[in-house]
């Protein structure tokens, strides 16, 4: 595990400070950023118990309870079957540690409203104002040179798969069928999960940044967008290359020409005492001077670590400045509908003087014939 103690111990601190009694932790990824264990629940209840000055406790269905225990978390875990009232059980457990506990924290960003009622119904003298996807959100913001190891490996990761990605590219086949192809090599190479769905969209489908791979064929002197990544014990990677299959026309030449440009310059620029809004519109410059600033229609990059959207958001409006250990996508889009869209990105994180990438898969455009 990855520093929990002190994460645990850095939480009991701040509710101590602010008086808070216990704290509700049900984000899936929060709970495993403390515990090292990791389920999505669906429709069950999954629930980290933090309290200032007593032991947590961690709350799973009881199919889980084992896994939670080898997963390394050496505290209570306490489990409930499908037929009994979880809730009813949470408040026995919480009674057990304090009496009475006014004052909570909950994830307000996760917790869903029927879940929310159900403990507010237990107690019903308890305040719940304190708002912990904040604090959740500054303590993930710097990376712990552990974490960095585990991202530098997801990194590693995905420069293979899109090797695997390009070798993949085929006349006659479709954007399903390379997906199919990237991740079934990922599972051979002992990789289960991809941080996402896997991307692979050609010619003018790429104008569509939100798409997904379709029955589209790949089709010559098209370029065809990548975005892809994997998950390395808990942490992940994020990344997008756009190739060339053939030989493109220039329009699609020149819009990968700029965009490439306005990504290599935002890496340039991102190092500690730049703002989040400085970096977005180094790259944004790049792209208006050339004259295709409305069609790049989306932030510079996000925050990323255990998942692929984290805190903070590389965009206009935010004037938070970059420190060390920061760790967000670059990635410069330039997306013309019915002809082409292009997008390159990188995950860094910032160093003492600058950023280093996760990724190393070359982004000079590549020419592949199929």
């Amino acid at each position: 595990m990855l520093e929990m103690k002190k994460q645990l111990l850095d939480l009991q601190e701040y509710l101590a400070k602010k008086d808070i009694d216990i704290a509700y932790i049900s984000n899936p990824t929060d709970i495993q950023y403390f515990t090292g264990f990791y389920s999505e629940p669906a429709e069950r209840i999954l629930a980290l118990l933090v309290f200032p000055n007593k032991d947590p406790f961690l709350f799973a269905p009881q199919l889980e309870v084992e896994s939670a225990k080898k997963a390394g978390w050496d505290k209570d875990v306490f489990g409930y079957l499908d037929h009994e009232k979880p809730f009813d059980l949470i408040a026995g457990h919480i009674k057990d540690v304090t009496a009475d506990p006014l004052h909570w924290a909950i994830e307000k960003d996760d917790l869903s409203v029927d879940k929310f009622e159900a403990i507010r119904e237990q107690f019903p003298n308890a305040d719940f104002l304190e708002n912990l996807s904040r604090y959740m959100e500054n303590a993930k913001l710097i990376k712990t040179d552990d974490e960095i190891k585990e991202l530098i490996a997801a990194g590693k990761e995905a420069d293979y798969a899109f090797s695997v990605a390009f070798n993949a590219i085929k006349e006659g086949r479709t954007e399903q069928d390379v997906v199919a192809e990237i991740e079934y090599a990922m599972m051979k190479k002992g990789v289960m999960h991809m941080s996402f769905d896997t991307i692979v969209q050609a010619g003018a489908n790429a104008a569509n940044p939100h798409g997904a791979a379709e029955k589209n064929l790949l089709k010559k002197n098209e370029l065809i967008l990548f975005d892809l990544g994997t998950i390395h014990n808990g942490y992940i990677s994020d990344a997008s290359r756009t190739v060339a299959f053939g030989k493109p026309d220039e329009k699609s030449l020149d819009i990968y020409k700029v965009d490439l440009e306005a990504q290599y310059a935002a890496m340039d620029a991102a190092k500690p005492g730049i703002t989040a809004a400085e970096l977005d519109k180094v790259a944004r410059d790049v792209i208006t001077k050339a004259g295709y600033g409305e069609y790049f229609i989306h932030r510079l990059g996000h925050g990323m670590g255990q998942s692929e959207h984290e805190f903070p958001s590389i965009m206009e409006g935010n004037d938070m400045v970059l420190k060390p250990g920061m760790c967000f996508s670059i990635e410069p889009g330039i997306y013309i509908p019915n002809v082409a869209g292009v997008r390159i990105e990188d995950c860094v994180y910032i160093t003492e003087d600058g950023c280093k990438p996760f990724t190393h898969t070359s982004k000079e455009l590549t020419y592949i014939e199929g």
